[in-house]
Formats: structure tokens, C-alpha cells, sequence
């Protein structure tokens, strides 16, 4: 990789040394920065930075390119933690049912949702598919993301979602964004084992794990728990296997109703518990006491019009947060971190800093990456946003609809 000088920054945020865990309470809205600043990247490594009177850290000045930041900030790019990207088609005219006043689950109910996902996919061959979900890493990373989390969970089929798997293979090595890859076969029961869920845990577990591991296919494993789609028990069932297979837990839980799994994710030792609408006292407790992370997705609460999870009351109770988009066709149609900032600070009532760390440093916990990105740290990859000329980072969040972004630079 080309080195490179960055120069003249307005501010250079998002410093954080020697860290070695997500941040939590207080220090979530701690920001570092240095004004009129530098930063010098050398084989896609954070070098050095500084005022620019202290200036040095380029070993070699062959091959370098020196980019002029006057007027502009550098901040870690974002880490998208949960996000669906791979998918057949939109599902538009579901927006239109829910204008006309069904809800998600109604939706679901009558064909739609997740299983009409399932089924367009099921048509693609992956060619297709990885074609269009380049197509759409292309799109977030032109908004700032420079790691995002992939989840199956659209095939529902054995074939179909290890071909999910498959092409989130291929777009690990084909992207320059840092990707990670989750399991999430257990998303909902296939219309054809609606009367024999049992039937479609066992191939979960005998068909799907098996070839998963032994192709290296996923980092994670999620499960939906729900009322309507997978019980706590279920959710155990799956985790427990899923765990001995070397999968790591990642799991969807409390979007519409709190039946136990924040608990059961915590057993198994989940990286994070996602959605958390929901969240009662109990978990509260489990979570404060837990290295697992919540991860809040602000972009689905505003697309459904369902209540945000409480991220203030997490804060105040010692609870590492991170913010994901969770692009998907259903949900959330939209992976524009800048824009779940904007949400975070809008209806959650986070500071932008609080925002800010939320989508970077604890996103990257949030997939194992904390060590590699995630915030302006010497060795780290230089994964990195240059933004326009704007007058300070609040202006990221408050001007929600533009894109703030001028320039992403990726390390691999």
C-alpha cells in the first residue's frame, strides 16, 4: 500500500492508546482529539501523528502521497457491527403494508418478512448474489464504514444458506472493507417446518453446522429470539451447538418482547446481544455484570416506528454500547452509519462523542476487531475518514441526510 501523509487536519479525533476493552459509562463520551494535526500512515499501519510542528514519523518518502486536510476532520472510519447486506431483493411493497397499517409481525405472518426474502434468494445463484452485495459495500463504504459484520439467515434452506456463507466468503477477500461472517440460520422457521420446528433445528445442527466448519464459513452464530420465531430454549439448543463448532454467539434478542435470551446469550458467552428494544431490570443486572456488548440499532427502531433501546439507562449502568445499521431489505434498508449517528444523538439523546465511539472503537469490539481498528492508534490499521470542510464532528449528526464523508482510506 501506497504510504501516506495527511496534513493540515482541523481535528484529528478518535486517539485512544493502550485500550483494551470497549468503553463504558463515562468514558464512552471521552473524545481525544488534536487540532491542526498530522498523521502519517506507513504499509497500511497508523505510524505516528501530532501537531504539525512536531511533524515526523515517514521513514521512507518514496511512493508518497501527502493529502491536505485544512478544514477537515480524521476519524476512524466505522465499524458496522450487524448488519444482512447479502439479500435477493427490496421488499418496498412491505413498506407500503405497514403504511397501510400491518405490522411486522402481521407481515410476517401472511408470507412476508424474512420468508419472502428466503424465497426471492432462493431463485439467485451466488454469482448474482455477490454481485449486488458488492454493489451495496460499495454504497456503505462511500458513507464511512470500513468493517461491517455479515449475517445468513435469508436462505433458510441447507443449500441456500450455505450459499449465503459462500458468498460472504468470497466478499471477504474480494472487498476492502474488513468483513466477519455470521450464522444466522436460525432466523425463522421455513414454511415447510411450521408444524415441526424441531425438524428444522435438527438440520441447523446435523446439515448445516457440520459443512460450516469444515469450510471455515463463519466467525459467528445468531439466532432469532422471538416470540413467533425461535423460544429461549431454542435459542440454548442452537448456541450450545453452534459453540462446538467454534462459533462465537452474536444473537438478535428483545426486539418486540423479553422472554429470557439476553440471559442465555451471556452463558454462552456472546461478543454482543442486538436490538435490546426491550430491556427490563433483569437485564440490566445480567448486562452490568457481563464483557458481552449491546448493540443498539437505532435505523430499525426509526424504520418501524418501535421504541429505541434505551442507551442512556445501559450508560448509567455500566454497560458497553455500540451502534449498528442493520442494513437488511425488511427492517432497516439503509447502512448509513452517519445516519445512525444522527438517530443516536436525535432520539436516543447521546452526545456525539457518545455516538461517535458507539459506531468506531465499541463497533469494533463488538466484532473482535478492537485490537486491529476502531480508533487513531499507532500500529493499528489505518482505516480511516476524511471528512469535507465542516465547522466541528457535531455537524456529522446534526446534518442527517448529507454525507459528511470526502474520503475513506482502507487497509486490509
Amino acid at each position: 500500500m501506497q504510504n501516506i501523509l495527511i496534513k493540515n487536519i482541523k481535528g484529528l479525533a478518535g486517539i485512544l492508546e493502550n485500550n483494551q476493552a470497549a468503553l463504558r459509562g463515562a468514558n464512552l463520551n471521552e473524545l481525544q482529539q488534536i487540532e491542526n494535526a498530522f498523521l502519517a500512515i506507513e504499509n497500511g499501519k497508523i505510524a505516528y501523528y501530532g501537531k504539525m510542528e512536531e511533524m515526523a514519523g515517514i521513514n521512507d518518502w518514496r511512493n508518497l502521497e501527502i493529502i491536505d486536510a485544512e478544514g477537515k476532520f480524521v476519524i476512524p472510519a466505522y465499524c458496522d457491527s450487524h448488519s444482512h447486506i447479502v439479500f435477493a431483493k427490496y421488499r418496498e411493497t412491505e413498506f407500503v403494508d405497514r403504511i397501510n397499517g400491518l405490522t411486522y409481525e402481521e407481515i410476517g405472518e401472511k408470507g412476508g418478512g424474512i420468508l419472502n426474502s428466503a424465497n426471492n434468494l432462493a431463485n439467485l445463484s451466488e454469482d448474482e448474489l455477490f454481485e449486488s452485495a458488492m454493489e451495496r459495500l460499495e454504497l456503505v463504504k462511500s458513507f464511512g464504514t470500513g468493517a461491517i459484520e455479515i449475517k445468513s439467515g435469508y436462505g433458510l434452506t441447507v443449500t441456500s444458506e450455505l450459499k449465503i456463507l459462500r458468498v460472504i466468503k468470497r466478499l471477504k477477500e474480494a472487498s476492502d472493507l474488513t468483513i466477519k461472517a455470521t450464522f444466522l440460520g436460525a432466523h425463522a422457521f421455513p414454511a415447510e417446518f411450521k408444524e415441526n420446528n424441531a425438524g428444522y433445528i435438527r438440520q441447523i445442527i446435523d446439515e448445516m453446522l457440520p459443512v460450516i466448519e469444515a469450510e471455515n464459513l463463519a466467525d459467528y452464530i445468531d439466532v432469532f429470539c422471538e416470540r413467533n420465531y425461535f423460544s429461549p430454549e431454542q435459542l440454548d439448543e442452537i448456541l450450545a451447538a453452534g459453540v462446538k463448532h467454534g462459533l462465537k454467539p452474536k444473537i438478535h434478542v428483545n426486539q418486540f418482547s423479553i422472554l429470557g435470551g439476553v440471559e442465555i446469550g451471556v452463558k454462552h458467552g456472546a461478543v454482543s446481544v442486538d436490538h435490546l428494544e426491550e430491556f427490563d431490570e433483569n437485564d440490566t443486572v445480567t448486562m452490568s455484570k457481563a464483557n458481552t456488548i449491546a448493540t443498539a440499532l437505532p435505523s430499525c427502531s426509526f424504520f418501524l416506528g418501535i421504541p429505541y433501546s434505551p442507551v442512556k439507562k445501559m450508560l448509567k449502568n455500566n454497560i458497553a454500547v455500540a451502534l449498528a445499521s442493520d442494513y437488511n431489505p425488511g427492517s432497516t434498508p439503509s447502512g448509513n452509519m452517519q445516519f445512525v449517528n444522527s438517530l443516536a444523538c436525535i432520539q436516543m439523546k447521546l452526545t456525539p462523542e457518545e455516538a461517535l465511539n458507539s459506531t468506531t472503537i465499541n463497533g469494533a469490539y463488538a466484532m473482535e476487531l478492537g485490537d486491529e481498528m476502531g480508533s487513531i492508534t499507532i500500529g493499528k490499521k489505518a482505516n480511516l475518514i476524511i471528512t469535507k470542510k465542516i465547522s466541528s464532528l457535531a455537524y456529522i449528526p446534526y446534518s442527517f441526510g448529507e454525507n459528511c464523508v470526502e474520503r475513506i482510506i482502507l487497509s486490509k
